[in-house]
């Protein structure tokens, strides 16, 4: 039987090795490296976004196959700002400050990437954007890995022009930031090209609508006035279940008015009739059906992850795997995760995209890509009919608009400047 001093060694003992495991699975804790995921898993955007935040869970997963980074494993933190804008900003703080995450993947729409831009250069944090969107802007604590209009927007519409003939154009998008840019600059440069403002339909509509029959109807009638015709479509989010609905309903097939859009792919696809739709056409940068060697093992691993073998991957997708294979290899370089050591380390770094070739982060912090026009096939994926014949480097400021065709981006120092005006020889404004 221990005496009072024996039982009260072993007590404190006990105790201090108690006090010795839970500082040990602190430090457990600590050496992960933790990554937010900032999708939208509820509201208008979830039918787009929900897939990004599982790609983004397979990504961290297959890395902590390979022993994490740095011998550290990944851990995901994943928040839901609900296609509520705002709300994206109250979550990004929250991952950076109360998570301690060490990047974050994630928005989707042009609106709410503008919400979180504030935060992520107070907090110095890094944010990896996997969407198209409408350019204008260059901010070094966010690397853009979806298209700038010069790597879609503009590619589709010189294919619709050189290779379909049409001379009338219909801009049709929700109404919010991205379709409205875009289709400033698609203005501009058909204009360019000498089309007469009388040729140009545009036209906005809210997030989710669903209401397409005035619409339609008046796109019908502004086809048939003997000149070929076509939608070029920014409409975002799940408005395009109805609009494409009623597009079959009204009889417009893509031999009469094409659609090209830039926010419906193979995931969108698969919850519509695609009978009517054949034909029409989409315009990104990667399509599941490019037969390549890495697609066909990126596809058979995001199919066996999520345990679906019909579950489709689309252009967002391998933004992603783009951004966060770059990410990697940027920290691995850097030796830390310290947001400025990684920022320095990323640009020129190269990686795999999924249709055979590298893409590689530029010093504007955008990556090079292929452009690709895509036909809707019966099954719901892309047959590619059209592709650039070499990755085009994406441009943040358009050659086309008045106050941008002046600007550059370069975060390399010593310029270090989003937005500097090569003839007044100055860096300025908001996103410099």
């Amino acid at each position: 039987m221990m005496n009072k001093l024996t039982a009260r060694a072993a007590s404190l003992a006990l105790a201090g090795l108690m006090g010795t495991t839970m500082i040990s699975g602190a430090l457990a804790q600590e050496e992960t490296i933790k990554v937010g995921i900032l999708h939208s898993l509820s509201g208008t955007m979830a039918i787009s976004e929900t897939t990004l935040k599982d790609a983004m869970l397979m990504l961290i997963d297959e890395q902590n196959k390979k022993g994490g980074i740095l011998g550290k494993k990944l851990e995901a933190v994943v928040v839901d700002p609900a296609s509520d804008w705002p709300l994206f900003a109250e979550k990004a703080r929250e991952l950076i400050e109360v998570n301690k995450v060490d990047a974050v993947f994630g928005c989707w729409t042009s609106v709410s990437r503008k919400s979180v831009l504030p935060v992520f250069e107070e907090l110095n944090s890094l944010l990896f954007y996997p969407v198209q969107y409408e350019g204008e802007e260059s901010q070094r604590n966010v690397f853009y890995t979806g298209a700038a209009p010069n790597q879609q927007a503009i590619p589709a519409v010189d294919y619709l022009m050189n290779e379909e003939g049409v001379e009338r154009w219909v801009l049709a998008g929700t109404d919010y930031v991205y379709p409205r840019t875009t289709n400033k600059i698609l203005e501009a440069y058909l204009k360019a090209k000498g089309v007469a403002e009388e040729d140009i339909m545009i036209n906005y509509t809210p997030f989710g609508h669903s209401d397409w029959q005035t619409i339609v109807s008046d796109i019908k009638a502004f086809g048939s006035a003997g000149k070929k015709t076509a939608v070029v479509s920014t409409i975002n989010g799940d408005a395009n279940v109805p609009f494409y609905k009623e597009l079959g309903n009204a009889g417009i097939k893509a031999e009469d008015i094409p659609v090209v859009a830039f926010s419906v792919g193979e995931e969108e696809l698969a919850g519509l009739d695609t009978a009517p739709l054949v034909g029409h056409l989409a315009a990104w940068n990667y399509f599941q059906s490019a037969d390549t060697d890495v697609n066909a093992e990126f596809i058979d691993t995001w199919q066996a992850f999520i345990g679906d073998e019909e579950r489709v991957t689309n252009d967002p997708m391998e933004a992603h795997y783009i951004g966060f294979n770059m990410w990697v290899k940027a920290v691995e370089a850097a030796g830390t995760t310290d947001p400025d050591a990684v920022i320095d380390s990323i640009v020129g770094v190269s990686v795999p995209n999924l249709t055979g070739g590298l893409s590689s982060m530029m010093p504007n912090h955008h990556i090079t890509k292929p452009v690709l026009i895509g036909e809707i096939q019966e099954d719901g994926q892309f047959e590619t009919v059209w592709e650039t014949p070499g990755l085009v480097v994406g441009d943040a400021w358009s050659d086309y608009l008045e106050g941008s065709k002046d600007l550059i981006s370069d975060w390399r120092a010593p310029m270090s400047c989003g937005n500097f005006n090569v003839k007044t020889g100055k860096c300025g404004g908001s996103e410099g």
